[in-house]
């Protein structure tokens, strides 16, 4: 074949070298070829940002319209609110309750369309916290309403603190608005003058495919030039940004370090005095034994001499005095070994191991068979799938759920938890630990998983620690527990882990 194509590029390299018509119309018409070329590129990017522009203008209207709607649900929420409380009838409140349902969907909304928006986020997110203050305020003074504390609701409302914080959401919707209509004022000025450009190249290709054949070799080298110093300048802030994300990491792990650390001293701290008052608390108590001795020694011998204001203050008022003083320490001390746990466990070195965790439920099972059994309750275990992480992490996890649902379940029905899992195919397994116990209001399937906080009845012993630790140790793990749960009906606990635990990707919490 390269024989063959010898001559042709013998002739070729001839007809280059030899000035003729015929090569001046070659040149010609290749520079009408490159310019019509480029002048279809130019009229692609044009359709491009034309397609751009439509899509940030619908965007831009989502955007406007979800945050209107936001504006409008918070209005009807407080419009029901003034007419129940005027009216005190339930069906004023219809308004206000369509509006509490509707109006989590369209913050989500307005959330997910300005997702990744430096200037909008922030807006959104202040939207949301604005919208759920003025929801309180309204929660609040309808709650009061339905007590029959009417007086007390229209002070909240008078008060202005509602008001205040309606005029901040209208200010943020507002600014919302106004930036979308600055953007599509822009992309506007841009689009038109685009279009403009394009329809004058391509009115004056026919004119100057000549003249700007040697330019168009020139712009395109300038575009290929600025490219590649776009590109490079990219490159640079991609190694400085990943150079952020790394000295970023450190500071905020050398930070949770020093939280860890300063709780773990300050609690520590807390025992000295606390052990002291403790102990004074004893001889207290001791002394105050004494004096009631001597006291029954004196009323026995000269009655007269004793006070009955005095024997009541040593045998009642003292006793009493110092079992409060006691029950308090004795719950400080329940709460400070707490926050010592929850530090101590997250400076604990993580072990990863292949667990078995069926017999691992099983035997989480066992340790509480005594409670099911006085309880006339079961806990049936699935087979489970296995996993590679840390077990003492695993085996607290699993005992605080099980010994949670044992200790809420319903008396009025045979107690019945299952455990379950499975794996999720794309490196994640995931258990679940249900029961048909209490159940846990909607509003607190957060609440529960705070340090200190509790949910429901207070009639069973606790602290309100066991769930921050399930979290806490969860996350630490690399994975995330939620709760499914109705009042009266059960709850449901699940844990999603990856199935081999990486420690460079352990969360510390």
């Amino acid at each position: 074949m390269i024989p063959a194509l010898r001559p042709t590029l013998q002739a070729l390299g001839h007809f280059l070298r030899t000035p003729s018509l015929s090569r001046s119309v070659v040149a010609l018409l290749s520079g009408a070829i490159a310019l019509l070329l480029i002048v279809n590129v130019g009229v692609f990017v044009m359709l491009q940002r034309t397609s751009d522009f439509n899509d940030n203008v619908e965007r831009g209207q989502r955007v406007r319209l979800a945050a209107t709607e936001v504006m409008t649900l918070s209005v009807d929420a407080e419009t029901g609110q003034r007419g129940y409380l005027l009216t005190g009838r339930a069906e004023y409140l219809e308004p206000y309750n369509a509006s509490t349902d509707a109006l989590p969907d369209h913050l989500d909304e307005l959330a997910r369309l300005t997702a990744g928006d430096s200037d909008l986020s922030p807006r959104v997110e202040r939207l949301r916290e604005l919208s759920q203050q003025r929801l309180d305020v309204i929660d609040r003074t309808i709650a009061l309403g339905r007590m029959g504390r009417m007086g007390d609701a229209i002070a909240i409302i008078r008060n202005g603190s509602g008001k205040v914080v309606m005029d901040q959401i209208r200010a943020e919707t507002a600014a919302i608005n106004e930036i979308q209509a600055t953007r599509l004022q822009f992309a506007t000025r841009q689009t038109e003058w685009a279009s403009g450009a394009t329809v004058l190249v391509n009115a004056m290709a026919g004119l100057l495919i000549l003249a700007l054949a040697g330019v168009s070799g020139w712009l395109i080298r300038r575009y290929v030039q600025e490219i590649q110093q776009a590109r490079d300048a990219l490159d640079a802030m991609n190694a400085g940004l990943e150079q952020k994300v790394r000295d970023r990491t450190f500071e905020l792990t050398r930070a949770n370090d020093e939280i860890q650390r300063f709780a773990y001293i300050v609690s520590h701290d807390l025992r000295a005095p606390l052990v002291n008052v403790m102990g004074f608390t004893s001889e207290l108590e001791t002394a105050g034994k004494v004096i009631d001795r001597q006291m029954t020694a004196v009323e026995t011998r000269a009655p007269k001499l004793i006070e009955q204001d005095a024997l009541t203050a040593v045998r009642e008022d003292l006793p009493e005095a110092v079992g409060f003083i006691r029950a308090s320490t004795e719950k400080m001390d329940r709460l400070i070994n707490a926050i010592l746990k929850l530090s101590r466990e997250g400076r604990r070195n993580l072990m990863p191991e292949t667990l078995d965790m069926t017999a691992m439920a099983r035997g989480v099972a066992d340790s509480v068979r005594h409670q099911t059994d006085a309880s006339d309750a079961e806990i049936v275990i699935e087979p489970l799938p296995p996993i590679t992480s840390d077990r003492l992490s695993m085996e607290q996890i699993l005992g605080n759920l099980v010994d949670n649902a044992v200790k809420y379940l319903d008396p009025a029905r045979p107690g019945r938890i299952l455990i379950s899992g499975r794996e999720t195919g794309d490196g994640w397994v995931v258990y679940s630990i249900a029961d048909n116990g209490r159940g846990i209001s909607g509003r607190d399937h957060e609440r529960i998983f705070e340090l200190f906080r509790r949910s429901g009845r207070q009639d069973r012993a606790g602290e309100g620690l066991g769930l921050a630790f399930v979290r806490n140790s969860v996350r630490r793990l690399g994975g995330d527990v939620t709760v499914e749960s109705e009042l009266g009906k059960g709850s449901t606990f699940m844990l999603k882990f990856p199935t081999r635990l990486v420690l460079a990707d352990a969360g510390e919490y």
